[in-house]
């Protein structure tokens, strides 16, 4: 990772801001469909800073600069940044928000300004008021990015990639299913409509796919459904040849850019109540966009009075996967882990057999070339994390092609991955030795893995959120004064983003909103990492499923969870004796389960079941009393 200069694009962008009468100028890390993950185009944080991580925020004035990231990214940060920026460490002690920080910056009346298409309208709210707290003059939308200005020939074009139709064998359910469920919802709280903007919502919603944005199989669009209409704002030229009659007469193909002043007719269609003295007339009815929506979209509605701000029904409906989903997840995660398990047994071979110098984006590369011969395989699900040493101590630690490190068979390998297949999304993480390990990486492996051990087993009353269970993953690193700067869980799509709302396991506010159901999908993914020196992370994939229990308090249902990733754990970084017995009794079961669904693959492959066969081997606590 190198850093990063900035200083010209900074002096480029003081001189626009001046123009714009904007004394402050807030760059956030989405697009303009608050995408995690976006297109080259809008990379716009990355551009004006110097960091390439995939969250945070820029913040610049006439004569400072910072950047707001959590603590997955402080190492990045803190090597990508050039000395024109100040890195905000979201969530320690004294460390003001980005807007906190922007709020202190307009002290004196002084403009704030933001491109409103990348801002949600709720965001914009807050942060107005902040600004008026500390003496700061507005909010200002600004229409025109003065980060495209400065960027300017050189930012790359906007996708256009194909739209291709998800067969019902993958999807499970029509999109005119979808469309009749998400109207109900609508007739029930007499919505007028809902505008969407989520990408992610709207290829599930029409069982469409894209390739827009790396890694994601979603397209630039808007959708706005109605109780008798239902629009696609998408440029056509983007649309296969079958999407069109497949969609038939019940959707509507407008243009991309038609959506704002559509949604200016939306508003001023309203119908009103009749005026009553003193108050300013009020629609009957008014339209639905997302909490995630953005501000823009929020002020041609016609702002507050014609917009309900809700959580997306589309996004509750898309999290709780149908049958042929998690089916689906089932099946791919067996191919995928089967892919891994050939990966790691091939690494071990070149590292230790044949002494061959490996660097992190080779082995990456490779793992890739496994994968592509799975069946159903599309491509990858994220950027390969493949980090030796204290690169592993880098949460989400990205290596690039001639600056990388080699990989060091004396010292921790982490590999966080995923792949998209047409029947699902994986992601998995497995942290290796392949050498001797210290005392500390097998203490900190194992009380990681007893976190893994601890959601996986966990059963809990329906209507208990990933919030209450983020304790269960992180309470044996506590007993030691240890822990982690990253959620527990994030939840995940079929064949869709990898990190997918609103369900999670975390302390993030959000995750205590929303209780887990049966049909989440979700990762289990507790780490421990130490700056310098190493880093661990296991990640499996769980689905929550209606558990078994011997009463029913409260006369409710009770859940658990069935794990579907199928990658043995690093045996060499285990300590059997701090596992209980029921810990090593699900380490065993899993790792036959593992062999048992695996071994199929490996029938003409020796050295990849020679490997299987070792790691997958039972664990015994006298084996470890004896060593």
């Amino acid at each position: 990772m190198e850093t990063v200069h900035t200083t010209e694009r900074l002096q480029s962008l003081r001189k626009l801001m001046k123009e714009q009468n904007v004394d402050v100028y807030i760059v956030p890390s989405e697009d303009s469909h608050q995408s995690e993950y976006i297109a080259p185009c809008d990379a716009r944080r990355e551009f004006i800073s110097g960091f390439s991580g995939s969250a945070g925020t820029a913040v610049i004035t006439s004569d400072k600069a910072a950047l707001a990231t959590d603590g997955r990214y402080f190492n990045q940060a803190s090597k990508q940044l050039d000395c024109n920026w100040h890195l905000l460490k979201t969530g320690l002690e004294d460390v003001p928000t980005w807007q906190e920080w922007t709020a202190e910056q307009s002290e004196g009346h002084k403009n704030v300004g933001v491109d409103p298409t990348v801002i949600t309208a709720p965001e914009a709210r807050k942060l107005t008021e902040k600004i008026k707290k500390k003496g700061g003059a507005q909010l200002i939308g600004v229409k025109a990015n003065l980060v495209d200005l400065v960027w300017a020939d050189e930012r790359p074009p906007r996708p256009n990639e194909k739209v291709s139709v998800l067969g019902i064998e993958y999807a499970g359910k029509k999109f005119e299913e979808k469309i009749e469920d998400l109207r109900k919802e609508l007739d029930k709280k007499n919505s007028a409509g809902l505008i969407v903007s989520m990408l992610d919502e709207i290829a599930w919603l029409f069982n469409l796919r894209g390739k827009d944005i790396p890694y994601n199989p979603v397209f630039f669009s808007y959708a706005a459904v109605t109780p008798t209409t239902a629009t696609l704002y998408i440029d056509d030229s983007k649309l296969e040849s079958d999407v069109v009659p497949y969609l038939g007469e019940q959707v509507l193909i407008r243009p991309y850019d038609a959506i704002f002043e559509d949604v200016e007719g939306f508003g001023r269609s309203l119908e009103v109540e009749a005026p009553v003295e003193g108050k300013p007339p009020t629609p009957r009815k008014k339209f639905w966009i997302s909490t995630k929506a953005s501000w823009a979209l929020s002020l041609n509605l016609g702002g507050e009075e014609k917009v309900d701000e809700v959580r997306s029904p589309i996004g509750d409906a898309k999290a709780i996967k149908n049958s042929t989903e998690l089916e689906g997840m089932r099946a791919c995660h067996i191919r995928d882990g089967a892919s891994l398990s050939e990966f790691f047994a091939w690494l071990d071979e070149e590292l230790i057999a044949k002494q061959t110098k490996l660097d992190e984006v080779q082995v990456a590369d490779k793992l890739e070339e496994i994968r592509a011969k799975k069946d159903r395989f599309v491509g990858l699900s994220f950027d390969t994390i493949s980090s030796t040493g204290p690169n592993a101590a880098v949460i989400h630690y990205k290596p690039e092609k001639g600056n990388c490190s080699i990989i060091d068979p004396t010292a921790v390998y982490l590999c966080d991955s995923g792949a998209q297949y047409l029947d699902g999304t994986t992601d998995t993480t497995r942290t290796l030795h392949f050498g001797e390990p210290t005392a500390m990486e097998i203490k900190s492996y194992t009380l990681v893995l007893k976190g893994v051990i601890a959601i996986d087993r966990a059963v809990f009353p329906k209507g208990t959120s990933g919030f209450a269970l983020d304790t269960l993953a992180r309470q044996f690193l506590w007993r030691e004064g240890l822990d982690y700067r990253h959620g527990t869980g994030h939840g995940v799509g079929s064949y869709l983003n990898v990190h997918e709302g609103p369900i999670g396991i975390g302390t993030r506010v959000q995750y205590s909103e929303v209780p887990l159901s049966v049909g989440n999908v979700i990762s289990d993914e507790p780490g421990y990492y130490e700056d310098g020196n190493f880093g661990i992370r296991i990640e499996n994939m769980v689905m929550a499923q209606e558990a078994k229990t011997n009463h029913k308090f409260g006369d409710k249902p009770w859940l658990g969870f069935e794990h579907v990733t199928m990658v043995p754990m690093c045996r060499k970084l285990i300590d059997g004796k701090l596992l209980t017995q029921e810990e090593r009794t699900w380490l065993n079961e899993y790792h036959q389960e593992v062999f048992d669904k695996t071994k199929g693959f490996f029938v003409q492959d020796e050295r990849t079941m020679r490997w299987l066969e070792r790691e997958t081997r039972p664990v015994h606590v006298m084996e470890f009393v004896l060593s």
